[in-house]
Formats: C-alpha cells, structure tokens, sequence
C-alpha cells in the first residue's frame, strides 16, 4: 500500500513534531488545524527544524497547510492528533471518514483512548488503526500500534511498515486503556506522588532516585510537570474508570494541586518550579 501522501490533522506539539518527521521521510504532507494561525505557526517551525537539520529543500516543500477538512481527499492516509478527549477525536474521525478516500487508512495519535469507537464513527473500521508516536516524535524511537477489532491485516500492515520507514520501532499493542507504556507510567507518576505526599522522600529527592537508582532520564514528578498535572490526572481518572479499578485511584496532593492551578510547566509552578 503507497502512503505518499499523508495529511496530519492537528498543528499543536504533536502534529507538528509527526509533520517533521513524515517530510524528513519523503512524504507529502498536508497539515491541518481549526486554528488558521495554528497552522500558519506549525509550518513556519516545521521548515525551521527542517532546515536546522539540513534536510532537503525538497522535504520542505512536500509540506503545505489545508485550509479546510475537506481538502484531505487526495491523502492516501490521515493521521489525527487533536487534543486527547474522546468527544473531539469522535467527531474528527466522523468528518474525516466523510472526507477522505474510501481506501484511505484513518489513523489517531491517541495516547490511549478507545480505537474501536473512533473506527466506529469513521465508519471504515477496517481501515483504522491507533498510531501513537511519543513526544518529540522526531527523538522518540517508539510508536504503539493498535488495531480495532475489525482494522485489517493489510491497514495494520501499511502501518507498521510505515514506521519502519519513518526510522521507527512499531509494537503492536492491545486496545486497552492507557496502551502498554501509559498503563504503567502513569501508576508510577501516580506512586511518587503519593511517596511525596506520605512524607517518603522530598520531591527533588524522589527524582534523583529514579534517575540514579532506575536510570530514568528524567524524574517521575518532572515528567508530570512535563505532561500536565491537569492532563495526569485526568488519564489517571480516565484508567480508574475504564479499568474499574481502585489501583489507579489518583493521589490527593495531585487533586489540590490542579485545583489550586498549579499544572506544571504550562503555568510555571507543578512539583518544580519553572521561570
């Protein structure tokens, strides 16, 4: 299956890190976002990196902006990266089972939620698929692969050649809350934080530990400031419920902390704090 063409629905972090690395790819690329200036923005840095990486002046022109959803009718393939809630992603991927191709593969850069209700509202499930690139998506190596339960051997297959081709590790993982990687780092996000809370280590301390003593490249409490305090609890809150498990129950000190506004590195105070 040629995926030559490929639009990206999304000009945010994600989308536009998943832009870069299709164009560095020799892929046509075909970015969109509700936002205009969103848009105009996430192309002007795409060809930024682009060219502080010397790519070719060809990658950069393979990458242009669409003004409307309807415009992906040419695209072999959509990969969608909107913000992480269920009611946006559904009503993407009704618009967009619409307005593409009826062979093109529909795919979501959801971190965790339900791909067999976005391949529903598609109404091609044989042609969806989750495709999770992690943040960068131009560093990480990974993608998690996931099939609906009707995706077919041939999308899943365009889609885990297609990520060896982006240089990139595929593995194909369940349609389970969370992935693999989510379902257990966010416990242990969720564990340091009930550690600080209980007094265990001091949160400075909590982090040097699991990058001494784990060889994490990064704390767990630094990387919920990373993620978002406010997006960490609301995945937590999304497992707990999905899941029915009282495991994943958020800790407290992380409820009061985004009630009190405190998310992190967006707003310069989490469990560290930024300038």
């Amino acid at each position: 299956m040629n995926l030559k063409r490929i639009a990206v629905i999304g000009a945010g972090t994600m989308g536009r890190g998943i832009a870069q690395v299709l164009a560095q790819a020799n892929r046509e690329v075909l970015l969109y976002d509700a936002d205009p200036c969103a848009r105009k923005q996430g192309l002007a840095s795409i060809a930024v990196r682009l060219r502080q990486q010397a790519a070719s002046e060809a990658a950069v022109a393979a990458l242009r902006g669409i003004d409307q959803l309807a415009d992906i009718g040419t695209a072999d393939m959509v990969i969608e990266a909107v913000p992480e809630r269920l009611d946006l992603k559904l009503a993407v991927f009704a618009q967009l089972g619409r307005g593409s191709k009826p062979e093109a593969i529909l795919a979501s850069n959801t971190s965790g939620l339900d791909i067999n209700a976005l391949a529903a509202a598609a109404g091609r499930p044989d042609k969806a698929i989750g495709m999770h690139f992690f943040n960068p998506p131009p560093i990480m190596p990974l993608i998690e692969v996931v099939r609906a339960t009707e995706t077919s051997d041939g999308t899943f297959a365009a889609i885990m050649a297609l990520a060896q081709d982006l240089g990139k590790t595929p593995l194909a993982v369940a349609n389970s809350p969370g992935f693999a990687v989510n379902r257990i780092l966010f416990p242990m996000i969720n564990e340091a934080i009930y550690a600080l809370a209980e007094g265990v280590a001091s949160a400075e301390d909590i982090d040097r530990a699991m990058v001494l003593g784990a060889s994490h490249p990064l704390g767990p409490l630094a990387l919920a400031d990373y993620v978002g305090l406010d997006v960490t609890l609301d995945i937590l809150e999304s497992f707990a419920q999905r899941l029915g498990t009282s495991k994943y129950r958020p800790c407290p000190l992380l409820r009061e902390m985004v009630a009190q506004g405190a998310l992190g590195r967006k707003t310069g105070r989490g469990f560290f704090s930024y300038p």
